[in-house]
């Protein structure tokens, strides 16, 4: 059965993606009786854009919010320093008076005040009713913002709002804003309300009740408005929020994308599983790429590439074991056929889009090869990778070609480079197929956790070693045996070998700090928050890191205890 792809191919004919309008919203904040509270409006259930949520007053970027005439009214911000905070080569005034102008327009509230310095006292019934019909009119269009900053004297002021957040609409979606956040402390002795036409509602909340009344469904909130109310939820006063946001700089941009998900469509943040292997297959947002791993489920990765993955989940293997095939009707090749499950060699001769040709594995433990003899045995197909080492390992694993660092591999799809990358097992191959820069990575790299090194064929020193040397590698994507594509390989390499370093340097500052000690005593200063079966886990990596340090001569071990040694001090 030839599997179908979840999208359309690729070189399909798609739409263009919409292009973000520039977008700015203001999140004012105040000190409530039980804490911070910002304010949210609720837009009416006939918009076109998120209907029904609660959101942040704000809105789309007009063009006259970057009118040369507009500075006068914006202080000491100017241009090339608005513009310097956002990331911009210029514009960025516009965003923060868009911020202002929309959140008046929305909510009434208007961070501004006389040119003379004194503040908007809308207590005084003449000033509330004379702005309230200047937002009615700037809300007709009878009048502009800067036609009533001059009528009123006023001077925006933007010096009071910080750059806070940046979130741009997935792709795929009929409408999309490039949007920045702003936070500010409310304006004293102004009135807030919802305009009763783009919006319905309006409250002054809690970060935290708002979420909670989210989660028990009364309170609607999209992604990135959910993300941002739990950042929010961390700040005590209005200025503890406003202190941690004057100290952020270099805030990257977030896009939401959309997937499918057990309850259909499903949005995903960039901190989810499956966030990077959205982008990877379906980059015009149709929303029908899986965000969840369900075995024997065909995913289409590219083309002439699958996953399928073994029903056999775990605390060590995740989601399951990932089986990769590549290829076409007139050959495919098998990349770790997975445990001995019959099941999923039905599944694996089921979804092959032709004769299975090639079996490859990454490794011989027992959730990566043991399937092959299986395969060969109804296909005929040839066994490529290295034999297990004596010991635990499957031992009845027979390659008929052993590959060696640097050979090709031709397949059905393209060329595939052998990569040695021992470290997690001595016979350990990775696989980079070039022409999608996909790297098979078997369990050199796990989506979601650290490899276990597990010693005497587990060695960390080799392991890093092997890290290092994809760096130099062209890598788009990494196709690992336990979870989604990942991407940022070069990012997740060297944080891989950081958590490592990271890891070394808390066993050296324990020897060196409570002194010598053995391996079952480290344990649990070097592992605390592990528990349960993986303690057992824990300890063959840090007999690893023992025995890596041991190499490097940092420390030393005599009659069962382990001690720093002078080169471990120094370099500790």
């Amino acid at each position: 059965m030839t599997p179908t792809p979840v999208i359309p191919v690729a070189g399909a004919e798609l739409p263009s993606p919409v292009v973000p309008r520039p977008a700015a919203l203001l999140i004012l904040a105040r000190d409530g009786e039980e804490g911070l509270e910002v304010f949210m409006l609720q837009r009416t259930g006939k918009a076109d854009f998120v209907p029904g949520a609660n959101v942040f007053p704000g809105g789309g970027v007009d063009a006259a919010d970057s009118e040369p005439g507009i500075a006068a009214f914006a202080g000491e911000l100017n241009d090339a320093t608005a513009s310097a905070a956002l990331g911009l080569p210029a514009g960025g005034l516009g965003y923060w008076v868009g911020a202002v102008r929309e959140c008046f327009e929305e909510a009434g509230l208007l961070l501004a005040q006389r040119r003379d310095g004194d503040a908007l006292d809308f207590a005084q019934p003449e000033v509330a009713a004379r702005f309230a019909e200047l937002r009615r009119a700037l809300n007709a269009g009878r009048t502009t913002f800067a036609e009533l900053c001059a009528a009123e004297s006023l001077r925006l002021t933007l010096d009071r709002m910080v750059y806070f957040a940046h979130w741009i609409t997935p792709v795929g979606m009929n409408r999309r804003y490039d949007t920045r956040f702003f936070v500010a402390p409310a304006p004293l002795g102004q009135l807030a309300s919802h305009d009763e036409a783009e919006t319905v509602d309006s409250v002054w909340i809690r970060p935290a009740d708002a979420l909670e009344r989210h989660a028990q469904g009364s309170f609607s909130l999209v992604y990135a408005t959910r993300e941002t109310l739990q950042a929010l939820s961390g700040f005590a006063t209005v200025a503890d929020l406003m202190a941690h946001a004057r100290g952020v700089s270099g805030i990257a941009a977030r896009m939401p994308r959309v997937g499918t998900g057990p309850k259909g469509r499903h949005v995903v943040g960039p901190r989810d599983a499956c966030y990077a292997e959205l982008g990877f297959i379906d980059p015009h947002g149709h929303g029908q790429a899986l965000c969840q791993i369900v075995p024997g489920t065909a995913v289409r990765l590219a083309e002439g590439v699958w996953r399928l993955t073994a029903a056999n989940p775990s605390y060590m293997t995740g989601p399951g074991t990932n089986t990769y095939l590549l290829g076409d009707a007139e050959g495919v090749t098998v990349i770790d056929p997975g445990p001995a499950d019959p099941e999923h060699v039905r599944a694996i001769l089921a979804h092959a889009p032709g004769p299975i040709t090639q079996i490859l594995v990454t490794h011989t433990h027992s959730d990566h090869s043991p399937a092959a003899a299986l395969l060969k045995a109804q296909t005929g197909a040839s066994v490529i990778g290295l034999p297990a080492p004596p010991g635990v390992q499957d031992q009845t694993f027979a390659p008929e070609y052993c590959p060696e660092d640097g050979d090709s591999i031709p397949t059905r799809a393209g060329t595939l480079q052998v990569l040695h990358t021992p470290g997690h097992a001595s016979n350990h191959l990775c696989y980079l197929h070039p022409a999608t820069r996909l790297l098979f990575s078997g369990d050199h790299i796990m989506q979601g956790s650290t490899v276990v090194i597990n010693p005497p064929d587990g060695d960390m020193r080799t392991y890093l070693a092997s890290l290092e040397r994809l760096l130099a590698e062209d890598i788009g994507h990494i196709a690992p045996a336990h979870g989604f594509l990942m991407d940022d390989p070069q990012g997740v390499v060297r944080e891989l070998i950081a958590h490592r370093l990271r890891r070394e340097a808390v066993i050296l500052r324990a020897l060196q700090t409570d002194g010598p000690a053995t391996t079952e005593a480290l344990l649990p200063r070097v592992y605390a928050h592990i528990s349960g079966p993986l303690k057992k886990v824990a300890a063959r990596s840090l007999q690893a890191h023992l025995d890596k340090l041991e190499k490097d001569e940092k420390v030393s071990l005599q009659d069962g205890v382990w001690h720093a040694t002078n080169a471990g001090t120094e370099g500790g």
